[in-house]
């Protein structure tokens, strides 16, 4: 008697995978019908994933769940366009268990993605399209270059004040102007070592500032390709905001309407307070560690820049340095210009100057 082999339908079920991606390979973990499936290491590859989903699971819905990190979002789309559900989650928003904090593993943390995605607890993440993404390096790059160039300045006043060369404290050391590298490049060492040392840092400094006027030259060139370039302009009509400021916060945000409200917004920036209380106390450590780093010091930089240039942040700045620290005082500026900034984008109008604000 001959016998037929049938494949199990999976049709109306759905098998959920919880994937701790690497760069060469993955650990996934499956489950469904509300226990787990099976655990396997992988290589890395959506396409992969795909086809042992069909074979072994036909006819079922597939949703899957990974962290944000290294790999940016190419494996989502992957993932989406070839049928699978997928959404990608902040690893500071998933609930972990102690014991899953005491011992970390590839396989427990793809089986703790697997059973949170069943659980309904975690949300994804907003996901920019591959435009705003590639905006968003361009504006992340021109930060990273600044960066370098600021250790590099620190490197020539570290050989200076080591050999004991004095260097002039006026407006033009403080702006490293075209005439002070000048006379940077004029210092004698009893050595040609020493001056071919100096003269690498220089040469260094100068190509770095050659690099981040060539980005915001590309940034500028960028903002005029997009749709939102009227935004950028309009919030950078808005006191202590400059054209960085403005697309930096773009870059950064993309879209202002998914933030339902201030608390939200301030949140993901990292303008709020870190809190611990308990029925009869309060315990305030100032700001949360969790925040943006493009935009959180940048908007705090701004917000100085605001305060002396509005008189009614000037006057709002005034008020509030009486009664707490000036440090404390200008968090609550950056506050008020976050509001503005919002205000301007969401009604697509320049800013408008109004004493009371």
């Amino acid at each position: 008697m001959e016998t037929k082999n049938t494949k199990t339908d999976f049709s109306n079920q759905t098998i959920l995978a919880g994937i701790d991606v690497h760069k060469k390979q993955w650990k996934v973990t499956l489950r469904g019908c509300r226990m787990e499936l099976k655990t396997f290491s992988m290589n890395a590859s959506a396409e992969e994933l795909y086809k042992y989903l069909r074979s072994n699971y036909p006819g079922a819905k597939y949703k899957s769940v990974y962290e944000a990190g290294f790999c940016g979002f190419g494996i989502h789309r992957e993932l989406r366009q070839l049928g699978v559900e997928n959404i990608v989650v902040n690893p500071g928003d998933i609930p972990t268990r102690n014991k899953e904090r005491e011992y970390r593993t590839d396989k427990i943390d793809s089986r703790k993605l697997a059973r949170e995605l069943e659980n309904g607890t975690i949300i994804c993440i907003n996901i920019p399209n591959e435009q705003q993404e590639e905006l968003r390096s361009l504006s992340r790059l021109r930060q990273q270059l600044v960066k370098d160039q600021t250790r590099i300045k620190n490197r020539i006043k570290g050989l200076l004040l080591y050999y004991g060369k004095k260097i002039p404290d006026n407006c033009e050391m403080l702006h490293w102007s075209g005439n002070f590298i000048k006379y940077l490049e004029g210092i004698e060492f009893h050595t040609e070592t020493g001056k071919q040392c100096l003269g690498t840092y220089i040469a260094d400094l100068r190509d770095k500032r050659e690099k981040i006027s060539q980005t915001l030259k590309k940034l500028r060139q960028a903002v005029k390709c997009t749709s939102h370039q009227k935004t950028i302009k309009n919030l950078c009509t808005i006191p202590g905001i400059s054209f960085i400021t403005a697309i930096t916060l773009y870059a950064e945000l993309m879209d202002i309407k998914r933030f339902n409200n201030m608390d939200r917004l301030c949140s993901y920036v990292g303008l709020t307070p870190s809190v611990s209380s308990t029925a009869d106390h309060t315990l305030v450590r100032g700001l949360t560690d969790r925040h943006n780093r493009y935009l959180r010091n940048l908007l705090i930089e701004s917000a100085w820049t605001a305060a002396r240039t509005d008189p009614a942040l000037t006057e709002k700045f005034g008020k509030l340095s009486v009664r707490m620290s000036k440090q404390e005082a200008i968090i609550r500026i950056a506050k008020k210009l976050l509001c503005r900034m919002k205000f301007v984008w969401q009604n697509e109008k320049p800013y408008q100057f109004n004493k009371k604000d």
